[in-house]
């Protein structure tokens, strides 16, 4: 039987920079059918939040809003998201990020039904939709990785899966505090991938990941061939930094395949050009990826310009 846990939620949120769309998102989950208890954001530099604060109220506006700071040098993937954890007191806590926004007025309700289905579900994550601005590429990537069918997995799926078996995306994810707990929540520092290293630790440990296709979030991103590179070296940073979690499971197999799929993807859908774009783009993809699971070979000069996230090199790895 699945222990009770509390009817009430708490959303997570790290910050930085923030635009109308985070408006957007608080908007949205004040509607919930159910309802968050606190929304907690983790703001990253008091200065360039303040202005925002003041323009929009944020405190008279929103009653179940916290909000905390830190800088840009404390922020962390892991860590981050560890001292929002650490700020509530509920049962089960939803992680997003400031430019997700929820499909509809079910979106904490369908995830919490998601998480209670078994008591070994760890976590469940939501679907990602794109944006009407999304470029055809991004728009097939977002139905490979979040297709239309729930999924629970665990680690009788490896062999099946391959490391779609850990995939999890704190864009959208809800926890279960307890087991969150137990596992020793979020890693402490990772230059990226906090969800997806929690998500391998806990099927490692015998729980279950479920993907929850009816919730849903509009999230996409229309990346430069630069950045691109840039997040694919720091995934693969962080996949050499933890080869208890991705040493046996292969990414690169996901990665032909979902090239393969788009190319077809366009050319059936009148894009053909489009595959220009995503040659160059998976080529990028994959050097970055390449290189950051070998950084350690590397000058520690180009480790640092090709990571997205500097600070995180210059702390840790430099």
């Amino acid at each position: 039987m699945v222990p009770f846990y509390s009817t009430m939620i708490d959303v997570i949120i790290p910050v930085y920079k923030p635009k109308k769309t985070l408006i957007t998102l608080l908007d949205a989950l004040q509607r919930q059918t159910k309802p968050a208890q606190n929304i907690i954001l983790y703001n990253t530099e008091k200065a360039l939040f303040e202005p925002f604060e003041r323009q929009w109220k944020l405190r008279e506006r929103y009653a179940n809003v916290q909000i905390f700071h830190h800088t840009k040098e404390e922020f962390d993937h892991g860590g981050t998201r560890r001292l929002g954890v650490s700020k509530s007191d509920a049962d089960v806590f939803v992680c997003m990020t400031d430019d997700a926004i929820p499909g509809d007025d079910t979106l904490l309700q369908t995830l919490y039904d998601g998480l209670m289905q078994r008591e070994e579900v760890a976590v469940c994550y939501a679907r990602q939709l794109p944006a009407p601005d999304c470029r055809q590429i991004e728009r097939y990537t977002r139905s490979f990785n979040y297709p239309e069918g729930s999924r629970l997995k665990g680690q009788q799926d490896a062999k099946e899966l391959g490391i779609k078996t850990y995939f999890c995306s704190n864009v959208c994810a809800a926890y279960k505090r307890e087991i969150y707990d137990k596992l020793g929540g979020f890693a402490a520092h990772t230059i990226f991938n906090e969800d997806m290293i929690y998500a391998g630790n806990a099927v490692q440990q015998g729980y279950l990941i479920y993907y929850a296709a009816d919730a849903c979030v509009i999230h996409s991103h229309n990346y430069s061939m630069r950045q691109q590179f840039q997040r694919n070296f720091d995934l693969g940073i962080s996949q050499a930094e933890h080869p208890e979690i991705f040493a046996t499971l292969k990414s690169e197999s996901e990665g032909a395949k979902l090239v393969v799929n788009t190319a077809e993807y366009l050319l059936k859908n009148g894009h053909p050009f489009e595959i220009v774009r995503l040659v160059f783009h998976s080529a990028a993809k994959l050097l970055g990826y390449k290189l950051g699971r070998q950084y350690r070979k590397l000058p520690r000069r180009l480790v640092c310009a090709f990571a997205m996230n500097k600070v995180y090199v210059r702390k840790y790895l430099i």
